[in-house]
C-alpha cells in the first residue's frame, strides 16, 4: 500500500473514534495532554509494517547514560513500506484531523523526519526521563505533537518497553502507557512533558514508527528554546547529577552554536 492509501486508513479510524480521543486528551490537557487508538490499520498491515523493520545491524545504536536504543531514518535504505507508513502521518488530513482532536491550530508535519522515522528496543534497552528538543532541524519551528505507532505483534506490560509520562514531575509516579502493538499514542511535548521507556525485559525487540508534528508557537507560553533535556529516575540520584551537568554542557553549547557544533544527523536525506 502507498501512503495515501494507509493515510487514509488511518484517518477513518481517528474519524470515527473523534468524539472519544477528544474527550481522552481534554481529559489530560492541563499537565501532558495524550490520547491513545487501538487496531489503528488492519492487523495484516500491521504485521506486515513489523515484519519489514530492519534488523538491529542495520540501525543506528544510540547508547549513553541518557538512553541505550536504535533508529533508523534514511528510509530510502529500508523497505519501502516504511516509508509509507512513515509519511502516511504526515498527511495533510491526518494532521488536521489530529490538532482537531487536539483543539490546536497551525500544525504541521516534518518532511525531514527530524528525530523521526523508527524507534527499535531490544533487551536492557532504555530511554530516561526527558523532554523533547524544542524546535525542528532548523530552529524555525515548535515542536509539539509525539506520534508513536507501536507494531510489536503480543507485546505484553510486562516486557517492559513502555511509554511513561510524568505529568506531575519526576518526584510523582509516572503513568505508564503500554506498547501495545497497533497502538498509536499521541501525547503533547513542552517545557513540563517529562517522559521515558522503562527497560526492556523481554529478549525481543520492540518496534515504532515515530513522527513529530510543529508549530509556528509553542503549547505553553512559557515555553523556551532547550536542547533534549534529560534526568536521572527518582532512583538514579547519581546518575541524575551527571545528566544535569550534561544538560547544562549542551544547553550552553547551543547558545553559541545556534545549531549546533554540527548538524544532527538524525534526519531524513533525501
Amino acid at each position: 500500500m502507498n501512503r495515501n492509501e494507509i493515510a487514509n486508513l488511518i484517518y477513518n479510524q481517528l474519524d470515527k473514534n473523534k468524539e472519544t480521543l477528544t474527550a481522552q486528551f481534554l481529559k489530560s490537557k492541563e499537565a501532558i495532554g495524550y490520547f491513545f487508538i487501538d487496531d489503528l490499520l488492519p492487523k495484516d498491515l500491521a504485521l506486515e509494517i513489523h515484519n519489514k523493520f530492519p534488523s538491529l545491524e542495520k540501525t543506528v545504536k544510540r547508547k549513553s547514560l541518557r538512553e541505550y536504543k536504535f533508529t533508523a531514518y534514511q528510509m530510502n535504505t529500508y523497505d519501502s513500506l516504511l516509508e509509507e507508513i512513515t509519511y502516511a502521518f504526515q498527511d495533510k488530513k491526518v494532521i488536521q484531523l489530529i490538532s482537531e482532536i487536539c483543539d490546536l491550530e497551525e500544525i504541521y508535519g516534518d518532511e525531514n523526519l527530524y528525530a523521526g522515522g523508527l524507534s527499535l528496543m531490544k533487551k536492557h534497552n532504555f530511554l530516561n526521563p526527558h523532554l523533547d528538543n524544542s524546535h525542528d532541524k532548523d530552529r524555525d519551528r515548535w515542536r509539539i505533537l509525539n506520534l508513536l505507532y507501536y507494531v510489536t505483534p503480543n507485546w505484553q506490560l510486562e516486557n517492559g518497553g513502555n511509554l511513561e509520562i510524568w505529568p506531575n514531575g519526576l518526584k510523582e509516579p509516572q503513568t505508564i502507557i503500554e506498547s501495545k502493538f497497533n497502538r498509536l499514542v499521541v501525547m503533547t511535548t513542552h517545557q513540563k512533558s517529562w517522559h521515558s521507556v522503562s527497560k526492556v525485559k523481554k529478549d525481543a525487540t520492540r518496534c515504532c514508527v515515530s513522527n513529530y508534528y510543529f508549530s509556528n508557537k509553542p503549547l505553553l507560553a512559557s515555553d523556551n528554546f532547550r536542547v533534549t533535556t534529560f534526568r536521572g529516575r527518582p532512583s538514579e540520584k547519581v546518575k541524575d547529577l551527571f545528566l544535569r551537568v550534561d544538560n547544562g554542557l549542551r544547553s550552553n553549547l547551543r547558545k553559541i552554536f545556534k545549531n549546533g557544533v554540527r548538524e544532527n544527523p538524525h534526519q531524513y536525506k533525501k
